[in-house]
């Protein structure tokens, strides 16, 4: 049985994650953090991690980035493995987990989606045989109550087809976010990163690969959240009897 604590509860993925949970035979909430502490299910809700009644085995944090440091603290008082669901943390927050993962079982990755992983590793595949050749762009698509742009995930495949890029043709390439500011001609060394926010999208990634009278799109599109809660609370199960380290999907996927 793994004891989990959900940071961010009352929140829409809070919830989510709550009910997966419900249906399973392997895990259980025993506590949840979240500002507002009204309570819906069969376990407590409290407004910060130092108030949780009992040491949850996996926090799973679908929050805010505001929340880090208490999180961190936390854990690695209590020796508590720790799944971070959050986006748009800045650098010096990102250097943090990085950090705590010397003393903790830490997973991170900017979305939980199985198919949005296999995304990636198709992007890099595809960069492996296009790069240098074809004008790579990432275009995002969230709802309208979305904060932090680019997304997340934007970010995550762009980081792994740079690195795949510098691999292949030997340097890595420039970000461009959007393109309304610069009336100038597209630089061939540098992705480009589009967001769109409007309605009720769930997450929609679109990879185009533009070359000569030829265009290559990979495309993910998340119809509910709860591909991302179904992909934390598996990533909890899996991270409960991992020592320190920091592991993502396909650590997960691997095994």
């Amino acid at each position: 049985m793994t004891n989990i604590a959900i940071c961010g509860a009352n929140g829409k993925m809070g919830r989510v994650i709550a009910d997966i949970i419900s249906k399973r035979d392997d895990t259980k909430v025993v506590c949840g953090i979240d500002k507002f502490t009204a309570q819906y299910g069969d376990f407590p809700i409290v407004s910060s991690p130092s108030e949780l009644p009992e040491k949850p085995d996996v926090i799973i944090d679908f929050s805010h980035p505001s929340t880090l440091d208490g999180l961190i603290d936390y854990c690695l008082i209590n020796s508590t493995a720790l799944v971070i669901a959050t986006t748009g943390y800045s650098e010096e927050q990102i250097a943090k987990i990085h950090k705590a993962s010397q003393q903790i079982p830490v997973f991170f990755t900017f979305n939980m989606s199985l198919g949005v992983n296999l995304l990636a590793e198709l992007a890099k595949k595809a960069t492996a045989v296009l790069g240098g050749q074809f004008d790579i762009e990432i275009v995002e698509k969230h709802h309208n109550q979305k904060i932090d742009a680019p997304s997340g995930t934007a970010i995550m495949l762009a980081d792994a087809i740079n690195d795949q890029l510098e691999k292949t043709v030997g340097e890595k390439y420039s970000y461009t976010y959007d393109r309304h500011s610069v009336r100038a001609k597209r630089n061939q060394n540098e992705i480009g990163l589009h967001s769109i926010r409007g309605g009720t999208i769930v997450g929609e990634h679109d990879i185009i690969f533009a070359g000569r009278d030829e265009v290559i799109t990979l495309s993910h599109h998340a119809a509910s959240k709860e591909v991302f809660a179904v992909g934390s609370v598996n990533a909890a199960v899996f991270l409960k009897n991992q020592p320190a380290g920091l592991y993502e999907m396909k650590d997960m996927i691997s095994l």
